[in-house]
């Protein structure tokens, strides 16, 4: 097969060696010993290496490749319908495959989560205890004020229920010589009888804006809870004439309210409760000891023998104090300052909440009757949320649209009522007074802001049907705790909680167990006959109680969220998705990636050589047909054998170019 080419050669170096006037013979022996043909194995491996053409490299892919089923496309290339067929099986799985990446991809962005429950035991602080005496009392500033308050009440229920109220007046309080603030009684709020369409009487008060122009009746069914609201709209125009740091004494409303308290048989110290005063629920103590949890459970512990009793008498077992695990306490409930129409409530008002949080007592508070003993169990469960994007929540102040006005850690609750305080001062220019205050706003008062009623409750009003965007600014927290109680009461102290007669001859007075110090508790300290310690007072009764509160269990639960799809759980579902349908692994994918890599790296060579063809047939045919010959003897000896006419089957250099003449593609 080589020879006639060599022939040609000849052919043509002679014929051009005629035309410049030599004769073939001397120009042969002018022309360098022909290149000896490389053998193949000599030439090695190119770098890349690209098919031909695109049938080629579909062919070379579906023969080599991993996937089930790429083969039968080629292998049966003479039995066309059995070519068909798997081609539309090979395109239906893939896009059914396509299918199903799709929504699993729509779900995983979609961030669903599930509830992982779990149980934890271990040791951890005791939650903070909030107690209030629900005996709201009057500040001695406005103390006159109150009474004014006190009597028009009076005059409203009385023109409406025709109710005489005893003739006892007013309760005698010394009278207070600091200033008074300037105050006048709005007498034209008053209690009415309305009427409603469905024949049903309702009772309210009218409110309206500063011109007189816009007014409405807040309007309720129950005499009394409209009774209590009114009473409740004039109580805190009075309340918010006082300074903005003002708060009486703990004690002024007749006594300790803590009696006693011990937390795991340990007492209690000053330093372990935070008071402060609730316009509604008076004077409050947070307990907010530092001690863990040591044990669960009521009691712990049972009476043993004493050394000293056994000696003094042998035979009779002494006692020793039962030690609770948890705190107990006893506290009195006195009504000396009771506000009848502001809570009809008697008793004391408990929160259990986390330490560092504010305490919602209106919210989430229990009451505890007087004369009473109240056992409350403890479950605790906690909750952690993600956050974004799975859930919207913050782990702190961060990322709230508002400042929170509470000097405590971050709660739903806080930031709701800090919301709708910034909004009330935006809008009503005061702030409501159960709430704490913006930095340069007062609180609300009709003797200032004649018409805040009218503001503040349709503002409340939109809080309630979710108008206001406190609930959009305001997340959830992702990590919270929540308390589950159990409660359970008995009469206490019972009317036989002293010792048979001649307790005092039998047990010693370092012996005693829990009855023995319900005397001192109850005031009534040193030896009393039989008969007084078997009848407690009924007075004393109804103003004292005792509370216990304790862990149920040391084990709590938690409930945290977890993503449905995490990015191993994904990639694992793409894989058995893939694995159903083409049977392959990994590298089955990395094998497709190579094949689009050929297929474009291809495209780009055909199409340049098919830009190099168009360019050099438009603007070079003319010149090569006008000076091929002249070209062509000025071109070196090695390259004229490799030059074939543009027009020839080529069109571009040969693939046998060397030298140089080169191997550029383009």
């Amino acid at each position: 097969m080589e020879a006639p080419a060599q022939e040609g050669s000849s052919f043509k170096a002679g014929a051009m060696a005629q035309a410049s006037g030599g004769s073939p013979e001397s120009h042969d022996a002018q022309l360098p010993p022909p290149p000896q043909p490389e053998d193949e194995e000599g030439q090695g491996e190119g770098l890349v290496e690209l098919h031909t053409s695109f049938r080629e490299l579909f062919t070379f892919f579906c023969t080599n490749a991993t996937i089930h089923g790429a083969i039968r496309l080629v292998c049966s290339s003479q039995n066309r319908l059995k070519t068909a067929s798997w081609g539309l099986l090979f395109l239906g799985a893939l896009g059914a495959l396509d299918w199903q990446f799709g929504l699993l991809f729509e779900q995983y962005w979609s961030y669903p989560v599930i509830m992982t429950v779990s149980v934890h035991s271990e040791r951890k602080l005791f939650p903070s205890v909030t107690l209030c005496d629900m005996n709201p009392h009057r500040p001695s500033s406005v103390r006159h004020h109150l009474q004014a308050l006190d009597r028009f009440a009076r005059e409203n229920i009385r023109s409406l229920y025709k109710f005489n109220f005893s003739e006892d007046g007013d309760v005698p309080f010394a009278d207070d010589q600091g200033p008074r603030p300037a105050f006048y009684l709005d007498h034209s709020v008053r209690l009415q009888r309305l009427s409603h369409p469905g024949g049903q009487s309702r009772v309210g008060f009218r409110l309206c804006n500063s011109t007189g122009g816009d007014c409405f009746y807040r309007a309720f069914s129950s005499g009394v809870t409209a009774a209590q609201e009114w009473y409740r709209f004039h109580y805190v125009s009075i309340l918010a004439l006082l300074p903005a740091a003002h708060e009486d004494s703990h004690q002024s409303h007749g006594g300790h309210f803590v009696f006693s308290c011990q937390f795991d048989g340990r007492d209690c110290q000053a330093r372990h409760f935070q008071t402060f005063h609730h316009p509604t629920y008076g004077s409050c103590y947070t307990f907010n000891g530092v001690w863990a949890a040591q044990r669960p459970g009521i009691t712990h512990g049972e009476c043993q023998p004493q050394a000293e009793w056994g000696r003094r008498h042998p035979g009779q077992p002494g006692l020793t104090p039962l030690l609770p695990p948890g705190i107990s306490l006893v506290l009195r409930t006195e009504q000396q300052d009771h506000l009848p129409l502001l809570s009809t409530e008697a008793g004391i008002k408990v929160m259990i909440h986390e330490r560092d949080h504010t305490p919602f007592l209106e919210h989430q508070g229990f009451s505890i009757r007087p004369g009473t003993e109240t056992t409350i169990g403890i479950r605790e469960d906690e909750v952690r949320r993600l956050g974004s994007p799975y859930s919207h929540c913050t782990h702190g102040v961060e990322g709230v649209g508002g400042q929170l006005l509470y000097n405590a850690s971050y709660t739903l609750q806080a930031c709701l009522v800090s919301c709708f305080q910034q909004l009330m001062v935006e809008t009503c220019s005061c702030g409501y007074y159960f709430y704490p205050l913006p930095a340069g706003a007062q609180y609300c008062s009709y003797s200032r802001h004649p018409a805040w009623g009218h503001c503040f409750y349709r503002l409340y009003r939109d809080l309630g049907t979710h108008r206001l965007p406190c609930a959009s600014r305001c997340p959830r927290s992702c990590r919270e705790s929540s308390y589950k109680l159990s409660a359970g009461t008995s009469r206490w102290p019972s009317s036989k909680s002293a010792h048979p007669e001649g307790w005092e001859e039998q047990w010693p007075q370092r012996g005693f167990c829990v009855q023995d110090w319900i005397l001192a508790v109850l005031g009534k300290p040193g030896r009393r006959s039989s008969s007084q310690s078997k009848s407690p007072s009924p007075s004393l009764r109804s103003n004292m109680a005792k509370v216990n509160i304790f862990y149920q269990e040391l084990n709590y639960r938690t409930v945290e969220e977890t993503p449905v799809y995490s990015v191993p759980e994904l990639l694992s579902a793409m894989g058995s998705l893939w694995s159903l349908w083409f049977g392959s692994s990994v590298l089955s994918v990395l094998e497709l990636l190579e094949l689009l890599l050929d297929a474009v790296a291809l495209t780009l060579l055909l199409g340049c050589r098919r830009l190099r063809r168009t360019q050099g047939s438009q603007t070079g045919a003319a010149t090569v047909a006008s000076h091929a010959k002249p070209e062509a003897s000025q071109l070196p000896t090695d390259c004229r054998n490799d030059v074939n006419h543009l027009g020839g089957p080529a069109g571009l250099f040969s693939h046998a170019a060397s030298g140089s003449c080169g191997r550029n593609l383009c």
